[in-house]
């Protein structure tokens, strides 16, 4: 044989058996590996999976944690550049779902805050955010390279604010973050170091007595306070409007979210959007949808990033979150946020770009068992914004075993320690039903870590098997060995895979102890989607801020889906909710009508909704 023929046999065997150790390898009689790197993912899922930095703000306090807060995500010759507070650097993506860190040759020393950015005409992008409320507008022509030219001028009260030049190059800077002031603009000349011309405005403020999703504290409800936070402002174009975003009523609160006012000119006057709030997620997994922006995607899809309380270590423990943005046919600014922390498909998706994928979760309520537990611990955000924290007794099954069902509860303020950080550390999951798994988040909590600013070099390790019977197990994912730091870590399977029981083991993760705050499993189960839900009632009460409702327990039903809006075909808002068959929300506008509706769903789907009432 020719030395050529030679090694062409080689490579081709070295290509097939490359192959095959990628899609599965069989280690022993009861166990095989098989890849999830194989396909391009279609799903993403929220809060983003992203490596977040962990915070200086509370270091004096020794209290060490990740967060991600008050994005402003651009669009700059067709890729995406995301900035968010205190984060000692920015992130870069080309299809708004893998995010790369940049870290910046000059910046400000305690990282950004409440960050601006505009892409003027892909020519330079702008950027403000000094934490100390003033100091220049940088520029940049080159992102990717992280160097950075400060203009020589220094602007005031920069704090939460908002840079918009419009298309003739007019520039405006709007602002504030009070529960007293209202927001601002003022006018910044960009041909002479973007210094103020003296045109000042105040534009908007809260009107808590007539917005009830404006109204202060979890659940829009506070024994005490009255004065909700107005911030966060942003401005999106769209159709020769301008639509002036802002956040209400509090970063730490599950109805933190963004509303809208519409005007014609970039100074106003503006006007209330009938549907508001624009950005809306006060049910479910993780909450909050508000302090964003909105970025139009290359292709011309909306999308609005905006922060999620996590709110465990901290108040200021936040997530970042994404969803599809629209326009309807009356210039109404929504965005569509329904099982908005379930997996969702991509933003290059041809047609349902953002949209639910159908996947529904299958570990709610499973059995938890753990190889050791230093501490499981449930925080309580009360309405009286105090925070309550209970550390639960350790409890085992009948076979001795540690359990830990803080683990399945959809709740990211419950987390559980394990007693080290090391590869004999693992979590196993009994579900209630068996299904077909199709992905996972892996929420990691940051227990006393120790970790004050950004650190590069860390990663998450560890593997995860599934079983049908509990004594047969595959490995679907292996990071042992990877050098991937994903604190909520999103992993879509290559193929979905039939299983009733699930195991995380542990390599190592940042800091001394290995924790998480949930471990959720998705796909679609081999049971009855639940009927239609009956019984469905629905009162305003003599506060017409709020309204009560009540239903019929429905056999077979993890929750419920409460869907509403200004029409029976512009049901923009929703609020999931898990076990129960009442609710209560304070988030309606007083003088708006609504149309209500209802479904239910589980591991197996989601139910047709039911009836639209319709209340004055």
């Amino acid at each position: 044989m020719s030395t050529r023929k030679f090694k062409i046999l080689m490579v081709i065997s070295f290509l097939i058996g490359l192959h095959s150790c990628k899609r599965m390898a069989h280690t022993d009689a009861g166990h095989k590996t098989i890849s999830n790197t194989a396909k391009d993912v279609e799903t993403y899922c929220n809060p983003l999976d992203i490596d977040y930095t962990y915070m200086v703000y509370n270091s004096s306090s020794n209290l060490s944690y990740r967060s991600g807060a008050d994005p402003a995500v651009i669009e700059f010759k067709g890729e995406y550049y995301m900035f968010v507070t205190r984060s000692f650097g920015y992130w870069h993506s080309t299809d708004l779902v893998s995010w790369n860190f940049i870290k910046p040759q000059q910046w400000f020393f305690e990282g950004c805050n409440a960050p601006t950015a505009f892409n003027y005409k892909d020519s330079l992008v702008y950027f403000a955010g000094d934490p100390a409320g003033y100091g220049s507008i940088l520029y940049t022509e080159d992102p990717k390279s992280g160097k950075w030219t400060p203009t020589p001028s220094i602007s005031k009260n920069i704090q939460d604010s908002e840079l918009f030049i419009d298309d003739d190059g007019k520039t405006y800077l709007y602002w504030g973050s009070s529960n007293v002031h209202p927001i601002r603009v003022n006018m910044l000349n960009k041909e002479d170091r973007f210094l103020e011309t003296g045109v000042r405005k105040e534009l908007i403020n809260l009107i808590e007595e007539e917005h009830g999703w404006e109204r202060f504290g979890e659940n829009n409800f506070h024994p005490r306070l009255k004065e909700g936070y107005m911030e966060g402002a942003s401005m999106t174009k769209h159709g020769g409007k301008y639509y002036l975003q802002y956040a209400a009523p509090g970063t730490q609160f599950n109805v933190y979210a963004d509303g809208v006012y519409i005007g014609d000119t970039p100074l106003g006057p503006f006007n209330y959007m009938k549907n508001n709030p624009m950005s809306f997620k006060p049910g479910g997994f993780m909450n909050g949808a508000g302090h964003g922006i909105t970025v139009k995607q290359t292709g011309g899809q909306y999308w609005h990033f905006a922060t999620m309380a996590l709110a465990s270590n901290a108040q200021w423990e936040r997530r970042l979150c994404m969803f599809p943005t629209y326009f309807d046919d009356e210039g109404l600014m929504y965005s569509t946020t329904d099982y908005g922390d379930y997996p969702r498909f991509v933003p290059n998706h041809p047609t349902k770009a953002g949209q639910h994928n159908g996947w529904m979760l299958l570990s709610y309520k499973g059995n938890v068992t753990v190889s050791s537990s230093l501490k499981q611990i449930m925080k309580f955000t009360s309405d009286d914004d105090d925070v309550v924290v209970n550390e639960l007794p350790m409890k085992k099954n009948a076979d001795g075993a540690i359990l830990a069902n803080v683990l399945t509860d959809e709740n990211p303020k419950t987390f559980w320690v394990a007693e080290a950080n090391n590869d004999e550390q693992w979590i196993t999951i009994e579900m209630l039903n068996p299904g077909k798994i199709h992905a996972f988040q892996l929420n990691f909590h940051d227990h006393e870590s120790a970790i004050y600013t950004r650190v590069e070099g860390l990663s998450h390790r560890f593997s995860i098997e599934v079983s049908e019977d509990g004594e047969k197990w595959q490995t679907i994912a292996d990071r042992s060995n990877s050098n991937i730091d994903a604190p909520n870590a999103y992993i879509e399977l290559d193929e979905p895979v039939n299983a009733k029981y699930v195991r995380y083991n542990n390599v190592e993760v940042p800091g001394p102890n290995f924790a998480m705050s949930e471990f959720r499993v998705f796909g679609l189960g081999h049971g009855k989607v639940p009927e239609s839900v009956t019984g469905f009632e629905v009162k305003r009460e003599a506060d017409r801020r709020d309204a009560t409702f009540t239903w019929h327990a429905g056999e077979g039903a993890q929750g419920y889906n409460i869907r509403w809006g200004i029409a029976p075909d512009k049901l923009y808002q929703s609020w999931l909710v898990y076990d129960t068959n009442e609710h209560v929300m304070r988030c309606l506008d007083r003088d708006t009508p609504y149309y209500f509706t209802i479904e239910a769903f589980n591991e197996n789907g989601i139910s047709d909704r039911g009836d639209i009432v319709f209340m004055k």
